[in-house]
């Protein structure tokens, strides 16, 4: 039944696929800390956003987008660079707010002031995660030469051949997010007794959005 949707290796496909989502990136750090703040349904609404996001990368990707990106570098460079000033702002952000955690760690009013300071990562979790999952150009990249190994050239409906992909992808992404969800939940417990931990955390991860923001800005169209 694989091969007749046109799908070849469909077991490396999945050791890939989950080698690949276990690696940390952006949308799993977001989740982890905004489930961390703001509990498990706010971490499912985060979630959602990167759902949907790889979603529209997978179509991008099965649209052949990277081989265009390919052959306009100015195009690239544009999406490169905002995608780098937003996880860049984000990042900041979550600094922003760390420290301000840091300075109100002794009023017991410190955990509502600091969790209304942090718009970017508390008012509007699916918006932002969906952003983040969308301005990584090199995400694209490495979609569509993944599924493309895996794809049938000779067959007759490839759509069929990336959906199954597709969802294959989402339910190990699924699985992995929950995790994190969780585990971001028993944080968040920690956070409200210990508001240094969650000062340090918060400022960890802020550093690595940073980092993400550095490496995006010097990716390569070739890079995938």
């Amino acid at each position: 039944m694989i091969a007749m949707l046109g799908i070849t290796d469909i077991w490396t496909y999945i050791l890939g696929t989950v080698a690949i989502i276990l690696l940390p990136g952006p949308n799993s750090l977001f989740v982890l800390s905004t489930a961390a703040r703001r509990g498990v349904r706010q971490g499912y609404r985060a979630a959602s956003g990167v759902f949907l996001g790889d979603t529209v990368l997978m179509v991008l990707s099965a649209a052949g987008v990277a081989s265009l990106l390919k052959t306009h570098p100015a195009l690239f460079a544009v999406i490169k660079y905002a995608g780098a000033a937003y996880l860049g702002y984000v990042g900041f952000t979550m600094l922003r707010g760390a420290w301000r955690r840091w300075r109100l760690r002794d009023d017991p009013a410190a955990p509502r002031l600091v969790d209304t300071a942090e718009p970017a990562t508390v008012r509007h979790p699916f918006r932002k995660a969906t952003v983040i999952s969308l301005l990584n150009p090199k995400a694209i990249l490495f979609f569509v030469s993944f599924f493309i190994q895996f794809v049938d050239p000779a067959y007759p409906y490839p759509v069929l051949s990336f959906l199954l992909l597709g969802l294959i992808a989402q339910a190990f992404s699924v699985i992995y997010l929950t995790v994190l969800i969780f585990t971001g939940t028993y944080l968040s417990m920690q956070f409200r007794q210990r508001r240094r931990l969650a000062a340090t955390i918060t400022s960890g991860i802020g550093a690595l959005f940073l980092g993400f923001s550095l490496k995006l800005a010097t990716a390569s169209a070739g890079a995938a």
